[in-house]
């Protein structure tokens, strides 16, 4: 028994040794290209955004956790104007642009949406409900995947998203990914 044990404690301990030693970019997982149009009709494509982080937020207008997220996004978006940081509101609504631009218009937002009116971005990156945002580093690699309403306007997740354009290096502001508000993948 106490052989056991002592093996128990051996594996464990060589398992944690393993998981330090293992290299931060091991743990990032590339981001799936994608590309969508904006409501201007423009392609977007994710690959033309490497060498910037990238903020991509998955979202419809009918989601109250994501009309709750948006001005805080938004207030995000412009204090990172003009650096190498891309906010993309990827909008799910099957309507598309007859839906989106109205409601982006009617709110004042500015920052960058796309339509991904067939769930591209959903079934590529494992989206299960609404809003979903994952933040890509410059290399294009997932580093933070972050599920439900978020408030993008606090001055810790702004420090974070700094410190990954200035060192290439992801703190997330709360430790651990907690999930917050969210809605289903079908609207109700």
């Amino acid at each position: 028994m106490k052989r056991w044990l002592v093996l128990g404690v051996i594996v464990l301990v060589f398992g944690f040794l393993a998981t330090l030693a293992r290299s931060p970019s091991e743990a990032k997982k590339p981001a799936p290209e994608f590309v969508l149009p904006d409501p201007q009709g423009q392609v977007v494509r994710l690959s033309q955004l490497k060498g910037k982080v990238v903020m991509l937020n998955v979202w419809t207008t009918w989601c109250p956790p994501c009309r709750k997220e948006m001005p805080t996004m938004e207030t995000l978006h412009r204090r990172f104007k003009g650096t190498d940081f891309v906010m993309l509101a990827a909008s799910q609504d099957v309507d598309g642009n007859s839906t989106v631009l109205p409601y982006m218009q009617e709110n004042g937002f500015t920052f960058p949406v796309v339509l991904d009116v067939n769930g591209e971005i959903g079934r590529k990156y494992g989206v299960t409900g609404y809003p979903e945002t994952f933040i890509i580093d410059r290399q294009g690699r997932i580093v933070h995947h972050h599920v439900g309403f978020n408030d993008w306007s606090l001055p810790k997740v702004e420090a974070s998203l700094r410190r990954l354009m200035d060192l290439g290096d992801w703190m997330p502001w709360d430790g651990v990914n907690t999930p917050g508000e969210r809605s289903p993948l079908k609207s109700q």
